[in-house]
């Protein structure tokens, strides 16, 4: 196993990933692009690296959990010195083309990659309970797997170099999905004059309930629109489920829909707001 640890992008999920790490007791050099942010984990043992370049000469296995694919290449750009078989961890989640182009530059460049998105949002962050996807060789996903013990509930290779990114695609489409399927229920519920949390209750407690139930719901009767996800973040996404689709001819209509639905957020300034907001514009529709 990798002793020697970097990581990429301490937001609002690779913060917390790398706090597991460090807590974890294991040598970890963390870099982020506004180093304030930097700074709790320094105060918890880390060491702060002071450009991405020193990063990669100081470690083994480097994690990147940035925006999206522009943002991974840059980074990677900027680590391209590394030692041969260094091996890159991009738990960001970015389009799946973008991916498999990354594993053959890397390669090419004598280290390894393996793409790794996660899933189950800030809260499983915070909890060190979150699911990754793994893509790329399977000597690499077991090695990535082991480091990252502390931050995962479950972490699976589900296929060579890109695939990650695929089922990250498969999974924001179900997100989206459970996502909208919350929001008209309850918003239904708000204009039929019938006590929301109670519908919320009863309904996330029998066969409509999904995991937007008991997170977001809470979020909604709270009118707590704080990321979590964010609707910029999840239209991104949408964005990289589409290049996809079209790559493999699927056909994705829920997603598509869900994507409008959320694009007004974003016109009204609101793109920082957590994706349950879309309540708000479902309450402001008319048959």
């Amino acid at each position: 196993m990798a002793e020697r640890l970097g990581f990429v992008g301490l937001g609002v999920m690779g913060g917390p990933m790398a706090g597991h790490l460090v807590k974890a007791g294991r040598t970890v050099t963390v870099w982020n692009r506004s180093r304030e942010k930097a700074e709790p984990l320094r105060a918890a043992g880390a060491a702060v690296a002071p450009d991405l370049a020193s990063l990669a000469e100081a470690c083994d296995l480097v994690f990147l959990c940035v925006r999206g694919s522009e943002d991974v290449a840059e980074c990677l750009e900027a680590m391209r010195d590394a030692r041969p078989g260094t091996l890159f961890v991009d738990h960001s989640t970015i389009a799946p083309p973008a991916a498999e182009g990354l594993h053959e530059e890397i390669r090419a460049r004598g280290q390894r990659f393996v793409d790794a998105p996660v899933t189950g949002g800030s809260a499983g962050a915070q909890n060190g309970q979150l699911t990754i996807f793994l893509g790329g060789a399977e000597e690499d996903c077991a090695e990535a797997q082991a480091a990252m013990v502390p931050y995962t509930k479950r972490a699976e290779r589900v296929g060579e170099g890109g695939k990650g990114q695929m089922a990250k695609m498969a999974n924001q489409i179900a997100v989206g999905g459970a996502l909208l399927a919350l929001c008209e229920t309850l918003s239904f519920a708000k204009k039929a004059g019938l006590d929301v949390a109670q519908i919320r209750s009863l309904v996330g407690g029998g066969s409509g309930g999904s995991w937007a139930f008991e997170n977001y719901g809470k979020m909604i009767l709270a009118e707590d629109w704080r990321p979590g996800f964010s609707v910029d973040n999840q239209r991104k996404d949408f964005a990289y489920c589409r290049v996809a689709a079209t790559e493999i001819d699927a056909a994705i209509p829920l997603t598509d829909i869900v994507d409008r639905l959320l694009a007004p957020l974003q016109e009204e300034g609101r793109g920082g707001d957590t994706t349950a907001a879309l309540y708000e514009i479902l309450l402001g529709m008319h048959a």
